[in-house]
């Protein structure tokens, strides 16, 4: 399959291309030029599969024009070797727990499929390959676990200075070998744009070979769309919608591109905090970015977010599109609070800061439609959230063990600016 450039069409690429450079040559990002779709005999096959199962009949469609089966289906089971249950919250509303990998995040299902998809391509090369992520918290520790060992790669993570919880700044600034954990003075933004900013800079290009492990990346977008289908074969009934908690909009796009494949999904909902672009545009038709604000549900907290030329470019830009298949939603720091203290007071499930926001969200769009039924997606696993959670269910989370693990190592950060030439001088003294 070809990929193409969402701001220029006739700029195309292979997938290894692609995956290699992260971001097209004219700062646009690679999409599919065409999305295959489901047979009525896949679709059925999915709905009893698991999400290995899924992984690999989404993975044939995708690139088995490019990667060999033998060789997609070991690089399927070796990164998806985790489920993503569904559990019922109240009537004909269940959440979708992402967070069951060995970091406890959803970004667990991209970031390992990517660590396998780039060491496939890389198993000939001499040079080696170095990967810049963005985070705002579980990206970082995702990619830097997904890719921690990898022959040949080296992860450099760049995140905001106090703006990522303790335990998620744990899980990448103490892993040392092939890793590197860069802490920025400023926000996910500045990180965002200095990652960006090194992938067109030609001085770089001509000395290293740098890819994204960031959703700009297909390798790390296309592979979220396995547990779209894997929460809808858990779920019964129709008129199924999605919430997902937003940010970057990776997600999303992902739960987008599912449904262009043949998931049938009734609406889609953007759910956020403060940091609400999207929603506003879909209420204006104006798409305005601004600085991101700091909030507790921190992995939202983008004020530019990248995927959303890839919502646009899926509804050739039309807001009327847009705005048919997607609504959207906002919430405050003392609202989200409310939400996850009214959630576990009334059902007893904790959701974390992210998913809260999809929680209400879809409990907001029930009250106005009848006889749909909801998913909303938990993204992250609340023991990563333990100062704010702790205070609003009157107890002690439970905290797993492969996440407590990380609370005694010591951290190891380069610590920079948010100028980029102060990024560029690290990347150059790299060789």
């Amino acid at each position: 399959m070809k990929f193409y450039s969402t701001n220029n069409k006739s700029i195309i690429c292979s997938l290894k291309e692609a995956v290699f450079k992260g971001l097209a040559p004219d700062n646009g990002l690679y999409m599919p030029q065409r999305f295959p779709v489901l047979t009525r005999s896949e679709m059925e096959a999915i709905k009893s599969s698991n999400l290995t199962e899924i992984g690999i009949i989404i993975s044939e469609k995708l690139f088995g024009e490019d990667i060999p089966q033998p060789d997609l289906v070991r690089l399927v089971g070796e990164a998806i070797n985790f489920d993503t249950p569904v559990v019922k919250i109240e009537d004909n509303l269940y959440t979708v727990e992402l967070f069951h990998g060995p970091t406890l995040a959803f970004k667990d299902v991209g970031a390992r499929f990517m660590s396998r998809m780039l060491e496939h391509f890389t198993r000939d090369r001499t040079a080696e390959v170095h990967v810049l992520v963005a985070t705002s918290g579980d990206t970082g520790s995702a990619v830097a676990n997904g890719f921690l060992g990898a022959k040949g790669i080296r992860v450099h993570v760049l995140y905001p200075s106090g703006m990522v919880s303790p335990l998620q700044e744990k899980q990448f600034t103490t892993l040392g070998q092939n890793i590197t954990a860069l802490e920025v003075s400023g926000t996910f933004d500045d990180c965002q744009r200095l990652v960006k900013k090194a992938f067109l800079d030609p001085d770089l290009s001509e000395k290293l070979t740098l890819t994204s492990a960031n959703s700009i990346n297909l390798a790390r977008l296309l592979p979220q769309s396995f547990y779209y289908f894997r929460a809808w074969n858990q779920v019964p009934g129709k008129d199924i919608f999605f919430s997902v908690p937003s940010g970057n909009y990776g997600n999303l796009t992902a739960g987008l591109i599912a449904r262009e494949m043949g998931l049938p999904v009734h609406k889609f909902l953007s759910a956020n905090n403060i940091n609400d672009v999207v929603p506003e545009y879909l209420q204006s038709g104006v798409f305005v970015p601004r600085p991101s604000v700091t909030t507790i549900a921190n992995a939202m907290d983008v004020g530019n977010p990248s995927n959303f030329v890839r919502i646009l470019d899926i509804f050739s830009g039309k807001h009327e599109r847009v705005t048919h298949h997607i609504e959207g939603y906002s919430y405050t720091d003392d609202e989200i609070r409310e939400i996850i203290k009214s959630v576990y007071k009334n059902t007893g499930y904790v959701c974390d800061p992210h998913g809260a926001t999809g929680y209400q969200a879809a409990r907001t769009y029930m009250n106005h439609h009848e006889g749909v039924t909801g998913i909303f997606l938990e993204t992250a696993h609340p023991a990563k959230f333990t100062e704010i959670i702790d205070p609003l269910i009157g107890r002690p989370c439970r905290v797993p063990e492969r996440l407590s693990a990380f609370s005694g190592r010591k951290k190891q950060a380069l610590k920079i600016g948010n100028e980029y030439e102060a990024f560029k001088e690290y990347l150059w003294s790299l060789n």
